[in-house]
């Protein structure tokens, strides 16, 4: 299955430790999106917005990489699935459930999601803009 990272999964490192299986096909920008960082986690999550864009990656992963993920990103609690069509194939994300309002993310949370910005050859001004309020 597809999957888009945006947050510290974009990490490589981090990626194949909690995703065996998962293989990084290219980077692509979701539209009409925007990130942000919320909760008491302080952590990446994306909301809609017009004529906005979300730099992320595009992995391809397993059923057993799903499963990991789903457990690591407490899914239905903190995320629930999100699914949107990229080029006529399904592609699967995570999105809060709970849109509380912004938190600045630790350093090194931010670190994580910087190096997997480095990773995945992505335009760190999107990083930049979604930190300041």
């Amino acid at each position: 299955m597809l999957y888009f990272a945006y947050g510290s999964n974009l990490n490589h490192f981090q990626m194949k430790r909690r995703c065996k299986d998962s293989i990084f096909l290219k980077k692509i920008n979701l539209k009409d999106f925007k990130l942000t960082f919320r909760s008491k986690h302080k952590v990446a999550d994306i909301e809609t917005k017009k004529k906005s864009i979300v730099p992320g990656a595009l992995f391809e992963i397993s059923k057993s990489d799903e499963k990991k993920l789903d457990i690591y990103e407490d899914c239905p609690i903190l995320y629930k699935k999100y699914y949107f069509n990229y080029y006529g194939k399904k592609v699967m994300t995570y999105t809060m459930v709970k849109k509380t309002s912004f938190k600045y993310p630790t350093e090194r949370y931010l670190n994580v999601i910087k190096r997997g910005y480095k990773d995945c050859g992505l335009d760190q001004k999107f990083l930049k803009q979604a930190l300041l309020l």
